[in-house]
């Protein structure tokens, strides 16, 4: 016995209390709401990251410094990488279609994949103009200008990467999460350019290459965090403890004698989940349906960002997906064959 519930606008049902107030579930879609934040975060991040870089690119051209022009070449890739996520954001606005049943979460997965090429990207390009600073060498000029952009580069980073984390782990974005990291380290690489321009003010001329090598360094170690992560999620993982949580939540409602099979996969920021609970073979389909539908209520207070529950009900005598499989048989002239 399958119960299909979700988390649109024409599943809704209302719990009153003794105080007198109720609340619901599925009057609007949370994913409305949790895009609308989304976007809302990549705008501003795209104007802060985009005023840092051009304040940057002045004392490029002023100084010379390659140290500092590996890091706003990473700053203006990081910026653009907001045009990929808005992009998702407005997709996963978009109701179902009946093509697309789902939505269009994926696509959220599909910027997070841009977002790891850009800062690929960026990473080759720093690592390339920093090479070429050592096999030819150049003065640079303005130190003071150097260092202040520097500073600069960390307060904007650090600034847009707590927005970003904070808005990506509110609305469980791992696209935006990923950006987020990405400008934290961006943060601590303009840094580094401080160290490299007092570096040439001591008379090491050759520190500022050393430090764009550096940041090229910790450019590549940011693409593998990100995409570990965008990943994961492409090929329908979920954390762990995500799929305990959903086990110890469904298991809480009484009448709930077991809880076998737990799956969940994300589709950009919401999460779908399938399980199996088990319940007295003695239950009626109406009361079997009415623990389904308190399970899905737990769930939906204990995961804010479940989007979609399917609930297999079983009886507790063959509880599991063993018990539907189909044994060995033959019809229509087929071989011999079962189904799992």
């Amino acid at each position: 016995m399958a119960h299909h519930h979700d988390h649109q606008p024409s599943h809704e049902h209302e719990h009153g209390h003794a105080n007198g107030h109720g609340h619901t579930h599925g009057i609007v879609d949370p994913s409305i709401s949790t895009t609308s934040r989304g976007l809302w975060a990549v705008k501003w991040s795209f104007v802060a990251l985009m005023a840092t870089a051009v304040l940057q690119l002045v004392v490029v051209v002023l100084s010379g410094s390659v140290a500092l022009l590996a890091d706003t070449i990473h700053n203006i890739a990081d910026a653009t990488t907001a045009v990929p996520l808005a992009i998702a954001f407005l997709f996963t606005r978009k109701a179902p279609s009946a093509r697309f049943t789902f939505g269009y979460g994926r696509i959220e997965d599909l910027a997070g994949v841009a977002v790891v090429v850009t800062i690929l990207f960026s990473a080759i390009v720093a690592g390339y103009e920093s090479i070429q600073r050592f096999l030819h060498p150049q003065d640079i000029s303005h130190l003071w200008a150097v260092i202040a952009a520097s500073i600069i580069g960390f307060i904007g980073n650090e600034g847009v990467a707590l927005f970003r984390l904070r808005v990506g782990r509110e609305i469980q974005s791992a696209a935006l999460i990923a950006d987020g990291y990405h400008a934290r380290v961006d943060g601590w690489t303009s840094l580094a350019v401080l160290v490299g321009a007092i570096g040439v003010w001591l008379g090491y001329p050759l520190a500022d290459p050393i430090v764009g090598l550096i940041i090229t360094a910790a450019i590549f170690g940011i693409v593998i965090h990100a995409g570990k992560t965008i990943f994961i999620r492409m090929l329908d993982g979920a954390e762990p403890h995500i799929v305990d949580e959903i086990r110890h939540a469904a298991g809480q409602v009484p009448e709930v004698k077991e809880v076998t099979e737990v799956r969940a996969r994300w589709l950009g920021h919401r999460l779908h989940a399938e399980i199996n609970i088990a319940v007295n073979p003695q239950m009626t389909i109406a009361q079997a349906h009415a623990v389904a539908t308190e399970v899905r209520h737990q769930l939906l207070h204990r995961l804010s960002y479940l989007s979609l529950v399917v609930i297999h009900v079983d009886p507790a005598d063959q509880s599991g997906e063993a018990h539907h499989r189909i044994e060995e048989h033959a019809h229509d002239g087929l071989p011999v064959h079962s189904h799992g």
